[in-house]
């Protein structure tokens, strides 16, 4: 029997792989869009309908925004628009008393933030960087929300969306709210989700991968593309400039369905691929050693440290006969977070993945945590916990297109409660799960993490929030239910 569920077809309990899902144009109504996206579409991608062996785009395939400034058509088209500020700004890096503002310029230029009275040191971005640049802003106070402007080449360039609030320093009796999601296709139709998200006025979200839909492990030309169409669109450029973003990869972001990087660096295509994702996030660190890269990364907000994890980087290669390890972090990773664990003084410790964490995650396990490679590795990170009594530790997840929680009972320790949330734009489905404690997959939706620490025991909330605003699961949990 055969049968095709999305765009992998599957013969009994083998799958063929490896098909790039087309960018989505049906449905576009945003101005700058309908004007740029074919252009971008004909000139990295080759075309818009290409499932396979997708053509050549114009400019080979490191291709990008450095080619197409130089086309004059294609200028124009900037101009008409007035894009020299191309992409952003995005938000990231916050701390009580600090923040990074990135932003991706229509060729080489010079920038500056501007908050209040202080102006940041000024950013060259450069065809290297793929005119990306990021500026530093200090000395601000915490917990506190501030405006602020870009000064482009001279031209001051202001929007309402251009605002922000610092975080809260550890021992502030505050409340505050995370969002989070994963897979996340740009879909012009369901793209209002963001400013809905907005709304919510979310201190952070974590892009738990899948966050733009590539698909083409070779080709850097076509990952820009689908950075650059999703950071075009009004919705989502406004909630990167007032949300702090911070993002790890998963398989369709990286490379293609169910892509593994393997062990160390041998493969081209792995740096190549991550100087791209690098240069489209403005995440605090990439990988604490440069001798061993990656997009893993941590920060604290307040009482709560978060733990962003890369599951593909070093993730064992089942299809490479020579790749005898089983593990989804890597060693240097795992000791990394091994050690992190320990170290928190933070209440609450977030462990983000973008694959999931239950024993009962979907194709059994096959690629996730329960997988049979990686469930040991698992395991390790589930028993430091209980021998060091680590409290306050919370689970999330991606990749099902779903949202649900998962309750993962420990013989010698508090349950881990795992909240999944993927399916931010995209429009395939997956089943709920009976199993689960609440699981739904109508529409689309985001998980939204909320932190009460004006209480004696600090409360933390579970929140699925769909795209017309409704709350449609929630669980709640003290400090004290998740302590040994």
């Amino acid at each position: 029997m055969i049968k095709t569920i999305g765009y992998t077809i599957l013969l009994g309990t083998f799958a063929i792989q490896g098909i790039a899902k087309p960018p989505i144009t049906k449905g576009e109504t945003d101005p700058v869009l309908l004007d740029l996206d074919p252009y971008m579409i004909t000139a990295l991608r080759g075309d818009a309908t290409s499932w396979k062996d997708i053509p050549p785009g114009r400019f080979g395939s490191e291709g990008g925004i450095v080619e197409l400034m130089e086309e004059p058509a294609f200028e124009a088209l900037v101009d008409k628009h007035d894009l020299k500020l191309f992409n952003g700004p995005m938000l990231g890096v916050v701390t009580p008393t600090s923040a990074r503002i990135w932003i991706r310029t229509a060729g080489p230029a010079t920038f500056q933030v501007v908050v209040g009275d202080y102006i940041s040191e000024p950013v060259t971005t450069t065809a290297e960087s793929d005119f990306t640049g990021i500026a530093t802003l200090e000395g601000l106070e915490s917990f506190t929300e501030y405006r602020y402007s870009v000064i482009l080449d001279g031209e001051q360039i202001e929007d309402e969306s251009f605002r922000f609030k610092t975080y809260p320093e550890p021992g502030m009796a505050e409340s505050y709210t995370i969002a989070f999601g994963a897979c996340a296709r740009y879909v012009p139709k369901n793209e209002g989700i963001w400013r809905r998200m907005a709304g919510t006025k979310p201190m952070a979200y974590l892009g738990l991968g899948d966050n733009v839909y590539i698909d083409a492990t070779e080709r850097r030309d076509v990952q820009r593309l689908h950075y650059y169409r999703r950071m075009l669109r009004e919705e989502y450029r406004e909630f990167i400039a007032q949300t702090a973003m911070y993002a790890i990869w998963d398989d369709h972001d990286i490379g293609e369905n169910d892509c593994a990087g393997g062990p160390g660096l041998e493969k081209a295509w792995k740096l190549l691929n991550l100087n791209v994702f690098k240069q489209n996030w403005n995440n605090p660190f990439y990988s604490h050693d440069p001798q061993t890269p990656g997009v893993w990364h941590s920060f604290t907000m307040g009482d709560v440290e978060f733990f962003m994890l890369d599951g593909r980087f070093y993730r064992t290669d089942t299809k490479d006969k020579t790749d005898t390890t089983k593990t989804m972090l890597g060693a240097e990773q795992k000791q990394w977070l091994l050690d992190s664990l320990k170290q928190s003084t933070a209440k609450f410790k977030v462990l983000c993945s973008g694959t999931m964490w239950h024993d009962l995650a979907d194709k059994g396990g096959a690629d996730s945590w329960a997988g049979r490679r990686f469930r040991s590795e698992r395991d390790e990170i589930f028993d430091l916990i209980n021998d060091e009594a680590i409290n306050g530790v919370v689970l999330l997840s991606g990749d099902r297109h779903r949202t649900e929680l998962w309750k993962t009972e420990r013989p010698r320790g508090y349950p881990l409660y795992e909240f999944l949330s993927a399916k931010v734009t995209n429009e395939h489905t997956h089943d709920v799960r009976k199993q689960a404690e609440w699981s739904y997959n109508e529409g689309n939706f985001w998980g939204e993490l909320d932190f009460d620490f004006s209480k004696p025991d600090p409360l933390l909330t579970l929140n699925a929030i769909n795209q017309d605003g409704e709350l449609v699961g929630s669980s709640s949990f003290t400090l004290s239910e998740l302590s040994h």
